[in-house]
Formats: structure tokens, C-alpha cells, sequence
């Protein structure tokens, strides 16, 4: 139960986790505090709650505190705020009046469906891999229904709410009042609200669709979770504490209750295709589009040779534009995407050579033309636009693109195109994902400009043509799964062409048209590609043969910084051996004003991590011992992505 105490100067909220009869001899009964209230009359906390706590506090090697404070609503450590006794109830939204009857299942979906419940029938977790447009929906829908006919809840995890809002709305259609929505765009009332019927209300069958913070709720009835996009990057939580999964926590979580797991997506996680292949999870493929539809033709532009020719208008190629015209003139509609917002990524001076850089992190700032300032991605920071390099007063110029730069050479391409474009900068109000996405959908809009928010779970039948501006940057990023996360994004965003009627075109502008990963891309061949990424994984030792731990040390002296990570690298080294790596600089080593160092761990997957994360916290421990290192923050990291 909630409980009110004192704690310092201050009356907290905290959770009664256990009771003991006696005071541990360690401790002094005079420094005991006694509680000031119990607010509630009833637990809002269930056992298996406060067992997944733990779970992650351990697994995740979190404080259990900041695990209490993700696993509860922002109400609940309210301490004015009542869970019982309302004079009213707060009205949790219902978004649909109108209900749809279930269609029925293509033959594929309906194999896809039987398969899932005979492979239950022997397996805790299932891996739906459909490729894009196959209908992996309308099977979740099948067994969604299945599940609230025998009375129990399900659990539907989504990347990120905003961006399944054609998810939702369909199943809002078909399952009404029985659905609720659980994010951050409704009030933090409507949260609680949700929360407490959910404690108190164990009969009622309920769907709850929810990113990956839904996994806290206090579900007591489960039957089935689906974890959609089960690939999706953004399911893994980097700051604050609790560094969790959503979708290990999910599995954890079905455990716990005997309910079931789903995981699907037409690219799945190398870890999760892994386990299918070892025969930890079931495997069920749907290899077709829905209705017979062809998946998209995949054709590479070669930039060098079209910057050779001067065969450029800004940054597209003649080819491009000639397609984009085509289209045009066929009323089609076309996604251009490009993963980098603003107007271009930097300015740089042509005198010195350097540009304008944060003053809080160690980033140069991006461009934006359009609200005339550059901003700092990492801390937000704003400044206007210099007129002249800070450095050396000499002149700035403009180098690279993104989205907003995109958007001004589309519209002079093109002056009677209706364009709009989608990013986190013209996604900033509540409504503005949904208006963009409704605009497009009802064809008010010709061409859709964007980030990776153009690459989810969309589905629009008059899209034609993607386009790939361009794809190089997306394989130059310093991580061992950067192929992994470019195949994914590329087959996704491809994904969104030719979904009625025809084939559709994908138009992907390169430097290096000859790189590996467009032949798997080309074939759609996800299986080769994973072939081929699974025998360098288990090469260089990456997961999912080893797990990986990461450190990072952080202060705002960079001195002090660099001896504490020396100091805890030099312990663990003689702990670890060869599995602890040297001191890391990050690519961005400071950030608003802290220096930042981290020291890797890379534990085989056959031996006991436990064991390892206990060594692992000693020394740490025995760093914060250090009088000149107690104001360095250690921050772990399990499972990094």
C-alpha cells in the first residue's frame, strides 16, 4: 500500500513492500521513523507487480526506487491525491462509436493464425515474422478477440503511440469501449484513472494498447501480450533509470501470469529471430503481401556518377525528379524520406573549418532555416543564426540536408505540389502527427517529407514511390547492430509503397550503390541477411553470444572524469580479463556539461551474469569509496541497443 513518511525535511510517498516482525540488529531503533498515513483503503500495488520490480531493479541494475517511480502513474505519488472516494469518476476516452465486424481472414493469415495457437500450445513466446503489408494485423485481431471471449486482458505494446494512429483507430473500430489507450497524450488523471480500474477491477475482459511504459500496468487477468514492431529501437528505455526493456519485460511479465507472448515484424531483432532459430521461441511466416501484391521494387541511384554529370537539382538526381513528375501526373503520392530534421546538420566556416557548437555538449548545432536559429539535438540548446564563424569571424556555409531543406527544394521542383512534412519539429502539438497523417490520407497532401516517423506502420494506398535521399549515413554509425538498424529502417520505410493494386518503387540515392545490404534489400531477403549478420555477431562477440554491460562515467570536470574511469577500468580489468574493454570516449563525449567516459563489459551468453553484475557493483562501490570520486555519476546499462 501507499504509505506518507518523512524523509529529511520532506513527506514522501513510498511503497510497503514486505512486513518483518523484528528490526534488523544492524540498524538503531532510535533513527526508525514512524508513518505518518495511509492514504488508500485498499493495495494499489499487486504481489506480481512488486515482483517485477525487483526482477528489473536486478536484471537492469536499478535503484528499486526509480523502478517504483516508472512502474507508477505520476498520480499515485501525489501524496493529496485520493484513489478512493472520488464524488466523480474521471471519464477514461473512448475514441469510436462505430463498430466494425471482424473480416475474415485471407487463407496465409488464417495458416498464420492456427500456427500461432498450436505453437502456444508448447512454446511461452511466438515470433510473427510478415512481411510488410502481409496483414499481421487482422491475426492479432483474431486472437485478440479469442482472448476476450474467454474473459482475459491482452496487452498490446506499440513502438510509440503517436506514431500508430491507423493501429489504433482500426482497432478502436472493432473492439469499442473494450480498448482503452494508454500514453502520454491523455491527462495524467485519465493515467490513474486507467491504473485504479485496473487494481480493482480483475473480471472485466479489456484490450490495453500502450508503449512501452503500459508493460508497469497492474494487470491481474492476462491472457496475451503482442509486442508489434517487436524491433522497434525506441521499446528500450536509455534515460532515465530503470534502463529496461519493454519487450524482455514483457516476456517477463506473461511469465509471471501464464499468459502468452507475441512478437511481430517484417524485420525482427537478430536476438529474437536468434531464439526462434534455437527453438526457444516459435516461428510462424507470412511470406505475402495481402491480396497478392507484389513487395516494392528496389532500384539504387548512383550519386557520384549523377554529381559527375551535374546531373542534380539540389539534392535530388534527374532520374528522381523525372519519377517524382511522373507520379505526380498519374494523382499518386510519394514519401521522400531522409533521417536527419532541420535544414541541413551544420554550418561550417570556410576559413577555419569548424563550426558553431553547443556550449552544454560537444555537438556541433543543426540548422533551421525556417524558425531562424541553430539548435543543439542532444540538450535543445537555441541560439540565432551567426552571421559570421565565432571562431574567426570568417564565412559560414551551409553543409549536408535534412528534412526542412528538402522541403524548400521539393516546392521550387515542384510549386503545385502540396507538400507537408513530418519530423519531430512539425510534430511538437498534440494533434499534429494525426492531422499530418489525416491530411495525407485523404490525399490533401501530394508528398509526405520525413524522419523514420515515415517509416512505421503506416499504410496509405496511393503511395507509389518512396524515396531514399539518403542512405549512406545510416551504415556510419560506430555500433556493432548499425547494418542491423539500416536494414530494418530501409525494408520498413520501403514497406510503405504499392499497398492497393500495384507494385510499388523504391528510389534509394547513394554514395556506395555496390554496399552488401542492398542486394538483401533488393531480394527482400531477410533470412540471408540474417545469415549473414548472425556469423559476424558470433565472430566479434556480440549478442546475442554475449551480453554486453556498459558504464558510463559522467561529471562536469573532465579531468576527474577520465581518473575515476581509469580507476574503475583498472579494477574491473583485473576482475574481467579480456571481457572489459578500455576506456571509450563517445563520439559525443559531453553532454549538457558533463564529460563523459565508458568502460564496456562483454559476458558470454552461457555464463552467469548474475554473477558477473554482483562483481560488477562492488566495484563501483568501491569507486564511490573514493573520497575525489564520490561526485562522479556511474550509470549501467544491461542490454545497451
Amino acid at each position: 500500500m501507499r504509505v506518507l513518511v518523512p524523509l529529511g525535511k520532506k513527506i514522501v510517498v513510498g511503497i510497503v513492500s514486505q512486513s518483518v516482525e523484528e528490526l534488523p540488529p544492524t540498524l538503531d531503533v532510535n533513527k526508525v521513523k514512524d508513518i505518518i498515513a495511509v492514504p488508500d483503503v485498499r493495495p494499489i500495488v499487486t504481489e506480481a507487480q512488486l515482483q517485477l520490480w525487483e526482477w528489473i531493479a536486478e536484471y537492469y541494475m536499478s535503484p528499486i526506487g526509480d523502478v517504483m517511480a516508472a512502474g507508477l502513474p505520476a498520480k499515485a505519488l501525489d501524496k493529496v491525491y485520493e484513489l478512493d472516494g472520488f464524488k466523480r469518476r474521471i471519464k477514461i476516452p473512448v475514441y469510436s462509436d462505430e463498430i466494425e465486424p471482424i473480416h475474415p481472414l485471407t487463407v496465409q493469415q488464417e495458416q498464420a493464425k492456427d500456427a500461432i495457437l498450436h505453437q502456444w500450445e508448447s512454446k511461452d513466446v511466438v515470433l510473427l515474422h510478415g512481411v510488410t503489408s502481409s496483414g499481421k494485423t487482422e491475426v492479432y485481431i483474431h486472437l485478440i478477440q479469442q482472448r476476450l471471449n474467454a474473459g482475459k486482458q491482452i496487452l498490446f505494446l506499440v513502438p510509440e503511440i503517436a506514431l500508430t494512429t491507423q493501429l489504433t483507430d482500426r482497432l478502436q473500430k472493432v473492439f469499442g469501449e473494450q480498448l482503452w489507450v494508454y500514453h502520454s497524450r491523455i491527462t495524467d488523471t485519465q493515467r490513474m484513472e486507467i491504473y485504479r480500474q485496473l487494481v480493482t477491477d480483475v473480471s472485466t475482459p479489456r484490450l490495453i494498447v500502450g508503449a512501452r511504459s503500459a508493460v508497469f500496468l497492474p494487470m491481474r487477468n492476462l491472457g496475451l501480450i503482442i509486442v508489434d514492431e517487436e524491433h522497434e529501437p525506441s521499446y528500450k528505455q536509455t534515460d532515465p533509470a530503470p534502463r529496461y526493456h519493454a519487450r524482455s519485460t514483457a516476456i517477463m511479465v506473461a511469465h509471471q501470469q501464464g499468459a502468452k507472448v507475441l512478437l511481430g515484424s517484417a524485420t525482427p531483432s537478430i536476438e529474437s529471430y536468434f531464439n526462434a532459430m534455437q527453438d526457444k521461441y516459435g516461428l510462424v511466416e507470412m511470406k505475402e503481401r495481402y491480396a497478392g501484391l507484389q513487395l516494392p521494387e528496389i532500384k539504387r541511384i548512383d550519386l557520384q556518377r549523377q554529381y559527375h554529370r551535374k546531373e542534380m537539382y539540389g539534392h535530388f538526381s534527374d532520374p528522381l525528379v523525372d519519377r517524382i513528375r511522373e507520379e505526380l501526373g498519374k494523382n499518386k503520392q510519394i514519401i521522400l524520406f531522409q533521417n536527419r530534421r532541420g535544414y541541413a546538420p551544420l554550418l561550417v566556416c570556410e576559413q577555419c573549418g569548424k563550426s558553431p557548437s553547443c556550449p552544454n555538449c560537444d555537438v556541433p548545432m543543426s540548422v533551421h532555416l525556417h524558425e531562424h536559429e541553430i539548435r543543439c539535438h542532444y540538450c535543445g540548446e537555441k541560439q540565432p543564426i551567426p552571421s559570421i564563424c565565432p571562431h574567426c569571424g570568417g564565412r559560414l556555409k551551409v553543409r549536408g540536408f535534412g528534412t526542412e531543406r528538402l522541403e524548400d527544394e521539393i516546392q521550387m521542383l515542384f510549386p503545385q505540389a502540396r507538400v507537408a512534412r513530418m519530423d519531430l519539429d512539425s510534430t511538437r502539438k498534440k494533434d499534429d502527427y494525426q492531422n499530418i497523417i489525416g491530411q495525407f490520407s485523404r490525399h490533401e497532401v501530394d508528398i509526405l517529407i520525413g524522419t523514420q516517423m515515415v517509416s512505421k506502420g503506416l499504410h496509405f494506398d496511393d503511395v507509389s514511390l518512396v524515396a531514399v535521399l539518403s542512405a549512406d549515413h545510416l551504415f556510419s554509425v560506430p555500433e556493432y547492430n548499425s547494418y542491423e538498424r539500416a536494414f530494418q529502417l530501409l525494408e520498413q520505410v520501403s514497406g510503405r509503397a504499392g499497398r492497393k493494386g500495384q507494385q510499388g518503387e523504391v528510389i534509394i540515392q547513394t554514395w556506395d550503390p555496390k554496399h552488401p545490404i542492398y542486394s538483401y534489400l533488393i531480394r527482400h531477403d531477410y533470412e540471408a541477411f540474417y545469415q549473414e549478420q548472425i556469423h559476424e555477431r558470433q565472430m566479434f562477440h556480440f549478442p546475442p553470444f554475449h551480453r554486453i554491460i556498459s558504464i558510463t562515467l559522467r561529471h562536469s570536470d573532465a579531468a576527474i572524469t577520465q581518473a575515476a574511469a581509469g580507476w574503475l577500468q583498472f579494477r574491473l580489468h583485473l576482475v574481467f580479463d579480456k571481457r572489459c574493454s578500455e576506456i571509450i570516449t563517445p563520439s559525443v563525449s559531453r553532454i549538457q556539461r558533463n564529460h563523459l567516459r565508458q568502460i564496456k563489459l562483454r559476458i558470454e551468453s552461457n555464463t552467469n551474469i548474475q554473477k558477473a553484475k554482483i562483481l560488477l557493483t562492488q566495484q563501483i562501490d568501491a569507486l564511490m569509496q573514493q573520497k575525489e570520486f564520490r561526485s562522479v555519476q556511474v550509470l549501467v546499462d544491461v542490454d545497451p541497443i
